[in-house]
Formats: C-alpha cells, sequence, structure tokens
C-alpha cells in the first residue's frame, strides 16, 4: 500500500504544475515523443502524462529522470520563508475550501464527537460554532481559529 500523500497548499502546487508544463513544452520543442521519452526515463506513458500535469503523486526521482533524459539542467534556489507574521497576514480573510477540526482547539472542542481527521465544509464549521458559541472559550481561541470564525462570518451570515 502506496504512502499518504502530504496535502499540499496551492502556491506548491502552482509549482508543480509549471514545472510540468516546462517540462512537456521542452520535450515538444525537442520534437521528442512521449513514449520515446517514457521509455528513455524508464517510467510509463502514465507516469509521464502525470509529471507534464504536475501532479504532486509522482516522485520527485521520475521528475528527476525525465529532466535528465531530455537535457534540461535542473536547478533549485532556496530563501528564507516570510516571517511567521506575514504568512498568517495573507490567510486573514481566506477560507479553505474544507475544515480540518484537528487544526482549531475550539471547534475540536465543540465537535468532540467527530473524529479529529474530520474535514467539514465552511457552512459545517459556521453553524457548528453558532449552534454551539456559548460553549465557546473565548479567551483561549487562538488568532487563526478567530481569523476563521470573522471569515466564516462575513462570508455566510446574512
Amino acid at each position: 500500500m502506496p504512502a499518504k500523500l502530504p496535502k499540499i497548499d496551492a502556491v506548491t502546487a502552482n509549482k508543480l504544475i509549471l514545472l510540468g508544463q516546462q517540462i512537456k513544452a521542452h520535450r515538444k520543442q525537442q520534437k521528442i515523443s512521449a513514449i520515446a521519452t517514457s521509455e528513455a526515463a524508464g517510467l510509463s506513458r502514465v507516469t509521464l502524462y502525470r509529471i507534464e500535469k504536475g501532479e504532486s503523486s509522482v516522485a520527485m526521482a521520475a521528475y528527476l529522470q525525465v529532466i535528465a533524459v531530455l537535457g534540461m539542467e535542473f536547478t533549485l534556489t532556496l530563501s528564507a520563508a516570510p516571517p511567521l507574521e506575514e504568512r498568517q497576514n495573507e490567510k486573514k480573510g481566506w477560507i479553505p475550501a474544507r475544515i480540518q477540526v484537528a487544526d482549531y482547539p475550539q471547534l475540536k472542542q465543540l465537535a468532540w464527537q467527530l473524529h479529529t481527521k474530520t474535514e467539514l465544509t465552511p457552512t459545517e464549521t459556521l453553524s457548528l460554532y453558532e449552534r454551539n458559541w456559548r460553549h465557546l472559550d473565548l479567551q483561549q481561541i487562538n488568532s487563526q481559529e478567530r481569523d476563521l470564525i470573522d471569515a466564516l462570518c462575513i462570508a455566510f451570515r446574512k
């Protein structure tokens, strides 16, 4: 059974998609068929297709093998991540499509009957907060959870 894949954010997913697009564009520019590329790299055509789509489930070694077969140069530039405060400010007002119960301590307490790995939709989450508001410990709500509640209220309250 394959290992469970980590969840990636939109920025990382977009970087993988861009990498896949660059690989495909280079292959087409060189007029090399997908079959020839996949055989030379020792991969299936399906795996090459997934690489060119930028799917995160493909091993990094497979990406690098295709890059080498096509004669491309892979370079990596690492830079320091922005400070935590800046990253948190970027997410202010942002609502995830699925909300992990375990990521929000007060929500976890309100949803005690749910498994901690449960994901809720934004409307389900707001409903849970509204129905159980009296049980919230307002002194214990962290800024991340407070931002989520504020964003949910702005988005869904009439």
